[in-house]
């Protein structure tokens, strides 16, 4: 070959492979954009998108240097929802992070191509969001809050055994919710419990419901319902002064004044639901990775709301407990 042909060859084979390095070096570079959906704000879910975002700096993503987060509010509102996942769709963002079923549903009802990561969503596979928690098999994965609700029934009985009659509070339009009364109503029966319904359609509603218990029941339970959990304060107002201990779901109820839970840390949830993120950035896809459960649950007793009340905590439980708000 002359020299003056290799020598083209070998120039032409450099500019390629620089142009190729830039190629790659650009595309590494791009900015992310990942826009956040959350149904209403309450210390559970926010919780769950802080962790989400904690995680993904941990893994050396953040926001306004090589990510972008657009951070919507439903506002507990299903047109909301609705709106805000479209708006997404329409700016062309790389990820969708769902927080709490319908926000969820809203997302994965316009796009089967932008990758959605949920959290807060209690059943994923009867929201219609997944084939199985094992092979998701479409654009969406990521986390649920299934909570350990018989664990949960077990907890009420041992805090007040001469209970005989539980109060639940719930969105009926909430598929979330009905899931985990579904699941109360038979852990109940073991333990020799009668739940008695209270159901809303929206927060205005919660104290009314509240009330309408009040001499019908020795306690109130509380499930992942994001309806009452946005106005939690209400609950426990109207349970304290009848001395109703509430039980919660999460974290977040009994510090804002439930009696206790053995339940999920959304923050923790939101964090295993960035992790996942981080994987789909890296290049693997939804439908190859399964929804995650909880990894960590929490016995928390909130002994200044049991005084509020007279309830005295059996020592065993505070013994056990991973953790005591006095």
């Amino acid at each position: 070959m002359p020299k003056k042909a290799f020598a083209f060859i070998l120039i032409m084979m450099l500019l390629s492979t620089i142009f190729t390095a830039c190629s790659t070096t650009t595309s590494s570079n791009k900015m992310i954009k990942i826009g956040i959906s959350q149904l209403v704000e309450h210390p559970a879910l926010d919780s769950a998108r802080e962790g989400f975002i904690e995680a993904l700096k941990e893994a050396g993503y953040e926001d306004g240097k090589n990510i972008k987060i657009d951070f919507q509010n439903a506002q507990n509102d299903i047109t909301n929802a609705q709106t805000i996942a479209r708006k997404f769709v329409d700016e062309k963002v790389d990820m969708i992070l769902a927080i709490a079923t319908p926000a969820a549903q809203a997302a994965a009802n316009v796009t089967k191509d932008i990758p959605i990561l949920i959290t807060a969503v209690t059943d994923p596979v009867s929201a219609g969001l997944a084939e199985s928690l094992e092979k998701p098999g479409g654009n969406v994965t990521g986390t649920t809050d299934m909570n350990p609700v018989a664990e949960q029934i077990k907890l009420i009985k041992d805090l007040v055994p001469n209970a005989k009659k539980v109060g639940i509070l719930y969105n009926a339009g909430e598929i979330n919710s009905k899931v985990q009364v579904d699941i109360a109503k038979q852990a109940a029966a073991e333990y020799g419990l009668t739940i008695i319904e209270a159901t809303v359609s929206n927060s205005n509603e919660v104290s009314q419901a509240t009330q309408s218990l009040m001499g019908r029941v020795d306690a109130i339970y509380v499930p992942t319902d994001n309806t009452i959990v946005s106005s939690i304060g209400a609950v426990i107002k109207v349970a304290n002064d009848h001395k109703i201990p509430v039980i919660g779901s999460e974290r977040g109820q009994v510090e804002a004044g439930a009696i206790a839970t053995k339940g999920i840390d959304y923050k923790e949830l939101g964090k295993q639901t960035g992790r996942i993120a981080v994987e789909i950035i890296k290049g693997k896809k939804p439908q190859d990775i399964p929804i995650e459960g909880a990894k960590v649950v929490t016995l928390i007793i909130n002994q200044k709301a049991a005084e509020t009340i007279g309830l005295t905590i059996p020592k065993d439980i505070l013994d056990n407990a991973d953790e005591v708000i006095k």
